[in-house]
């Protein structure tokens, strides 16, 4: 292993808090990061980090040498980016929600592909969120406030949570005016957690007792839109039914404040030209989508 190798891998132990995880992160086996490891407190002459049952973490000689690490590696890509600037090639790992994912992000990855015809692209679509580097992941959308502090966040939009339901369901049961008149409604909870009994506006919770609890949202619009109650979502999610009338925004006064989506990286360090690349397209794609762009 070459030493610029030792301090890329040296540098994913820190980020990942373990050695698996950087092994995973560098699609390496977790042995070339233990020797990548060993070999560096063998020269340096000291331990670079502290290792107990479930994590690693840094000294202060490896926070330094960490630091320092950071300064070659960025240097080195600099060089080796002026000498191929173009030479965006390579796979590059992408996440998304599943109706998000299906609906957005496989169409720009499509263009990502024809833009860039030497890249390749794995595309997971999953309503978890996984761990980027757990998973190996290079890019993920995330929608909502990023409970990660150690991600590298780009902002390419929002959307809110909405309450909606079908005109047809409101010709028979009436429009609520207040969260409190849903009490009175058939509701349909939808997502995130089947087993949750209550929606919260702003301080105020209201309880409810649910006709239907389904953990996709899909299936759960498909039952709005059939009049079987009212649900809440996000606002992309119903964003075409409202367009067409399928379905109907309700308590807009009450809606809380609108939540953030955003692409999200492990880290800005000696990031893959392939990966600046699909950044910048995903970035300009998403912000012109008339769903994240919303009131």
């Amino acid at each position: 292993m070459d030493r610029l190798d030792e301090l890329t891998l040296f540098v994913a132990i820190i980020d990942a808090g373990s050695l698996a995880g950087a092994a995973r992160r560098q699609r390496r086996s977790a042995a070339a990061a233990t020797r990548a490891l060993a070999s560096l407190e063998a020269r340096a002459g000291t331990r670079l980090v502290e290792r107990t049952t479930r994590r690693l973490a840094p000294t202060p000689a490896g926070l330094e040498l960490a630091e320092r690490a950071r300064g070659v590696l960025s240097a080195y890509a600099a060089a080796v980016s002026g000498a191929a600037r173009d030479a965006v090639r390579g796979l590059v790992r992408v996440t998304a929600p599943v109706l998000f994912g299906r609906k957005h992000v496989a169409p720009l990855v499509s263009g990502f592909l024809d833009a860039y015809p030497e890249t390749q692209v794995e595309l997971v679509l999953a309503d978890r969120n996984l761990d980027l580097v757990e998973e190996g992941i290079d890019v993920a959308l995330r929608i909502g406030r990023l409970a990660e502090s150690r991600l590298v966040a780009r902002r390419v939009g929002q959307v809110r949570q909405i309450v909606v339901a079908s005109p047809e369901y409101l010709a028979a049961r009436g429009t609520p005016r207040v969260p409190a008149d849903l009490g009175a409604h058939d509701t349909i909870q939808g997502f995130p957690r089947a087993g949750a009994r209550e929606w919260r506006f702003g301080p105020n919770r209201v309880r409810l007792t649910p006709r239907l609890i389904v953990n996709e949202v899909e299936a759960a619009l498909i039952a709005v839109r059939a009049g079987r109650g009212i649900a809440r979502v996000l606002s992309y999610q119903a964003a075409e039914d409202i367009a067409a009338g399928r379905l109907v925004r309700l308590l807009t006064a009450h809606e809380p404040p609108p939540l953030p989506v955003q692409l999200v990286t492990p880290s800005a360090d000696f990031r893959p030209a392939r990966v600046n690349a699909l950044l910048d397209f995903a970035t300009e794609a998403l912000k012109a989508l008339p769903v994240l762009v919303i009131a």
